[in-house]
Order: C-alpha cells, then sequence, then structure tokens
C-alpha cells in the first residue's frame, strides 16, 4: 500500500494526493441516504497526462477508481463502493476556449458550472449555458455524464444532448477523442455524421472513462427574462396545460411543483413559467401569448396566476436555493430524490404516488417535474428530507425511495440518477438483449472491472 501511495504522489505530487482518515472520511459519503464506503486514497490530478498514468497505475494494481466532480449527485454515484482511489477533478477547471460565433464552449472536466457562468458573464455577454438547480461546484462534465437537466431543457433537451465533443481517458488508461475533435481543433459536433461514440460515457456514470475535456453548446444570452406563476388544485388538468404551454414554442423553461409546507403551497400545483426576449416588447408578447394559452382555465376558475412580487427574486435565481432550505426543514441536512424521465400524462399518477409514500413513511416531501425538449418527456422529481442524525427516519427514506423507484419501472419511465440499488431493479426490468448489450459494451471498455465498480454492474 506504501508503493502505491508513494506512485500516486509521484504523479500529481506531495499535494496533490491523501490517505489521511479525515480526507478519506469526507470522501467516502454524500448527502444521500446510502451507507459511506471508504476509499484507500484521495488523488487530485491537474492533467490528462497525470489521469492517464493514475488510471495506468490501477490497471496494473487492481485497484477500483472513482472519478469524482463535485460529489453533489446525492444518489451516491461517487461513493467508492469498493474503496480504491477517489479521482477528484476539482483541479482541472480551466476554460479552455470559447467560440463565440459558433456558439461553444471547451472546459476541463473539473470546471464547475458557477465557473463557467461569472466567465461567460464577464467576458462574453451575449452567451449562456444550461445552468442546473444545483450549488455553483458542480461540475459540467458530471452534470452532462449522468444527463443532467438544467435551465434550458425545455427548449433543447438533456444537457448531455448539448455536448460537442469529448476527450476521455479510457479504463485501459488510453486517450479518447470523441466527435470533430477527433478529426480537427473544432469542438462543434460530438456526432454526426460521425457514428456518435458519446453514448459508450454519457449515462454510464464513470465506468466506461473518465471525462477530461469537454465541448458543449452556448445559447444567446437574452436582455429581458421573466416569470410568471399559473396555480391550479385540479392536477387532472396538469398535462393538459403543460401541452397548451408547450406549444407555444417559446418558453425556455417549465416547472411544475407542489409541496405541503409552507401551508401556503398546500394542495395545489404550481407551473413556473419562464420567457425571455431582447426587448420589453417583446416579453409583454410572450406573457400574452401565455395568458391566451390557459384562458379557458382562468375563465372556469380552475386555474388563475399567483401574485408573485414578495418572492420573484426568489423563483429568478440561478441556481434556486430554495432546495438547500428545503433539506434542512426537519433539520440535520439531509436531503435525497427519485424520479422517473416519463411522459407528461403521467404527472397525476405520480403526484398522487407521492403523497401516499409520504403518509405511509411519515416523511416530508416536495416534488417537481421540470419538462424536456418542448414537452416531449418531464423529469419527475420525488424529493424527501430527513434529519441524518435519526437513523430510523433514514431508513423510511430509503424505503420510500426503492419503492417509488419501482413504481417508476411499472409506469414504464426511466430512473434518472439511479443508485446502484434503483440500477440493479433498472436491469432486472430491461430487455434482456439491451442487457446483454449493456454487459459487452462494459467489458470490452474496461476488462478488469476497476471503474467505479459496483455501479452499472452487469453480471
Amino acid at each position: 500500500m506504501s508503493d502505491i501511495l508513494q506512485s500516486l504522489k509521484e504523479i500529481v505530487g506531495e499535494k496533490g494526493v491523501s490517505n489521511n482518515p479525515e480526507e478519506l472520511w469526507f470522501y467516502s459519503r454524500d448527502p444521500g441516504v446510502l451507507d459511506p464506503h471508504f476509499p484507500d486514497y484521495v488523488v487530485a490530478p491537474r492533467t490528462t497526462e497525470e489521469v492517464q498514468k493514475i488510471v495506468q497505475l490501477a490497471n496494473r494494481e487492481n485497484i477500483p477508481i472513482v472519478p469524482m466532480g463535485g460529489g453533489m449527485a446525492l444518489t451516491g454515484l461517487v461513493i467508492p463502493l469498493k474503496g480504491g482511489i477517489v479521482l477528484d477533478m476539482k483541479r482541472m477547471n480551466k476554460i479552455l476556449e470559447v467560440n463565440e460565433k459558433a456558439r461553444y464552449a471547451v472546459v476541463e472536466g473539473g470546471t464547475s458550472q458557477g465557473v463557467l457562468k461569472a466567465y461567460l458573464q464577464d467576458h462574453h455577454p451575449m452567451l449562456r449555458h444550461s445552468l442546473p438547480d444545483a450549488p455553483p461546484a458542480t461540475t459540467i462534465a458530471a452534470n452532462v455524464s449522468l444527463h443532467g437537466q438544467g435551465r434550458l431543457t425545455q427548449q433543447y433537451g438533456f444537457n448531455s444532448d448539448m455536448v460537442t465533443g469529448l476527450e476521455v481517458v479510457l479504463p485501459t488508461g488510453e486517450v479518447c477523442r470523441i466527435g470533430s475533435p477527433s478529426l480537427g481543433p473544432y469542438w462543434f459536433s460530438k456526432g454526426p455524421t460521425l457514428p456518435d461514440l458519446s453514448g459508450l460515457f454519457l449515462g454510464w456514470l464513470g465506468t466506461t472513462g473518465i471525462i477530461t475535456k469537454l465541448g458543449f453548446k452556448l445559447y444567446p444570452n437574452k436582455k429581458y427574462r421573466d416569470v410568471e406563476l399559473l396555480v391550479t388544485d385540479r392536477v387532472e388538468l396538469v398535462p393538459d396545460i403543460l401541452y397548451k404551454l408547450t406549444h407555444l414554442e417559446m418558453l425556455e423553461d417549465i416547472n411544475v411543483w407542489f409541496q405541503p409546507k409552507p401551508l401556503l403551497f398546500a394542495g395545489n400545483f404550481h407551473c413556473t413559467i419562464y420567457f425571455t426576449g431582447d426587448t420589453e416588447e417583446e416579453i409583454d408578447f410572450k406573457r400574452r401569448m401565455v395568458w391566451d394559452s390557459v384562458q379557458g382555465y382562468l375563465d372556469s376558475k380552475d386555474a388563475g396566476f399567483m401574485n408573485i412580487q414578495y418572492m420573484k427574486d426568489m423563483l429568478m435565481e440561478m441556481p434556486q436555493r430554495g432546495i438547500a432550505a428545503f433539506a434542512d426543514v426537519p433539520k440535520g441536512g439531509g436531503f435525497e430524490y427519485s424520479g422517473p424521465i416519463t411522459i407528461i400524462e403521467h404527472f397525476p399518477r405520480y403526484a398522487a404516488k407521492v403523497i401516499e409514500l409520504a403518509e405511509k413513511y411519515d416523511i416530508l416531501y416536495a416534488s417537481s417535474a421540470r419538462l424536456i425538449s418542448g414537452g416531449h418527456s418531464m423529469m419527475f422529481s420525488i424529493s424527501f428530507a430527513f434529519n441524518r442524525n435519526d437513523k430510523a427516519m433514514m431508513t423510511r427514506v430509503k424505503h420510500a425511495l426503492d419503492e417509488a423507484t419501482a413504481f417508476s419501472l411499472e409506469m414504464g419511465g426511466i430512473p434518472w440518477k439511479p443508485n446502484y440499488m434503483e440500477q440493479k431493479m433498472t436491469m432486472e426490468k430491461m430487455d434482456p438483449v439491451t442487457l446483454k448489450l449493456l454487459q459487452m459494451v462494459k467489458k470490452n471498455l474496461d476488462p478488469q472491472g476497476i471503474m467505479n465498480p459496483g455501479n452499472w454492474e452487469v453480471n
């Protein structure tokens, strides 16, 4: 073990590696309900070449290796289930290029959402990226690798759909470029018209390679941004309301949420509607179009727009900080969520299931649904808060999340950011030929099984 520690120091330097118990403790857990597992080493490389050497060492010594971004996924995706090396990407945080005319950026694998947002505001104020509702320390590479969502998801799809190229260190230690950067210096396309190999890495949760560089699309940053909040107490109307809003093809983001606390929100379903424009006249036009699209529900008094002046600043935050506040309602700072990618028409049934689970397990819930790709699907979030010092409460939350995943699979949904238990449930439900294909890909890319073992582990 001392030889391995010394080898890692030779690769990244004394300050780039640790096996101190207090640091291993930090890297053994996340804010969710899964049990901690301690790594043997934590390593923070600075370059692709250092990542390559670390992976080559792990291969020689058959040591598990877990790539880590900000560790914000909450579902145990970077908990080292079988020990080994946690590879913290935080020192690989450079913004390498912004091509303003082609609207793409190239960043290193540890670059955070907050760093890029600030950089664009200072140097390219006409551009923005799809920012998720996650802490600013969340990394861009981690977000796309688990098919994360962001503020432009409703218009353009998952953030992984916005990837324009990848540099990946394979589990064998080889370095591979995906898409247009495999042919030249430009990072404008991850696939077409080439075979799109990005699918070998996006969604695999670090089990098929380590993203060291990525390119992704940027979008116009409009001068004005506004929000409306539509409220109804009839859950069965939500799918049709969303259908009418997405039919406009002009909205930046649409979220539907419901929660029992504070009491102001109890019993209602809230549709937060964001729209942007380059002039005040454009904003006013879009607002009128939103109102007109749901006028029938206003006339029948089945829905209405809420006066939001007192909460507008909170709604306009990017990212929103309300999630962190929800996590501490029961005190103890615990928070985890499950949920599927599914079709909008199933919203009422998922909403009923959330309330059923919260009552059954006596836990606090908050739920939301973010529309994807103009309404082709939604990401339905089933969120539970808990006190981390209350083991019984944590156990109840764990059971509720497992039951939520089982329900999602029965409904034909695709679990989003599944933990290792939810991955097993998904693979049990999966078409056997598809499962065999997953196994073939994993075994060919990672023949020693060292990459984030325990995740997408096909027996």
